[in-house]
């Protein structure tokens, strides 16, 4: 099981949306327009095909509070950043951390997404990474963890979380 995390508004279905159709044509062909979405209340349970079956299970970002109930069976984490939204950045830095020093999380690879890189008013990941002190955080965590820049809207950088899911999800976890 893969849990997908983040504020409020940082693209998660989107996401998952177009993962599972990237998924579906084997990480190749045009992703067309994005698809309509609405935010998560709740969670959504999807399933990706990458060489084999992986659920991503999505919780919204106003479930923050109870995200721990999820917790147990989960072998991955991708944890979704707006890197256009300078506001929201120390609210996902507190949550961040809050997974990262989760017991049941500690084996857990994480992949954390900054999304939104094709808006004009984004940050780079070198902006982000220094405000939050990210190398500081990664150098303390028990996780295995990566990063990558996405847009969830265009396909940027999609094929990468794709591969990383199948990379992660390979030997059955």
């Amino acid at each position: 099981m893969c849990l997908l995390l983040g504020a409020s508004g940082v693209g998660k279905s989107l996401l998952v949306k177009r993962l599972q159709t990237l998924s579906s044509q084997d990480g190749k062909g045009d992703l067309g327009d994005p698809p309509p979405t609405r935010p998560t209340v709740g969670t959504n349970l999807t399933d990706i095909m990458a060489h084999r079956k992986i659920t991503i299970r999505e919780l919204g970002g106003c479930m923050g509070p109870i995200w721990s109930s999820y917790y147990g069976n989960c072998s991955s984490l991708l944890f979704m950043i707006d890197a256009s939204n300078p506001t929201q950045l120390s609210a996902s830095c507190m949550q961040l951390l809050g997974l990262l020093s989760a017991e049941p999380l500690a084996e857990a690879s994480v992949l954390i997404l900054f999304n939104k890189t094709d808006l004009p008013c984004y940050m780079t990941i070198e902006e982000m990474k220094s405000l939050i002190r990210l190398p500081d955080i990664i150098a303390c965590a028990k996780q295995n963890i990566t990063m990558a820049e996405i847009s969830a809207r265009t396909g940027t950088g999609l094929a990468g979380v794709l591969h990383w899911l199948q990379h992660t999800h390979r030997t059955g976890r």
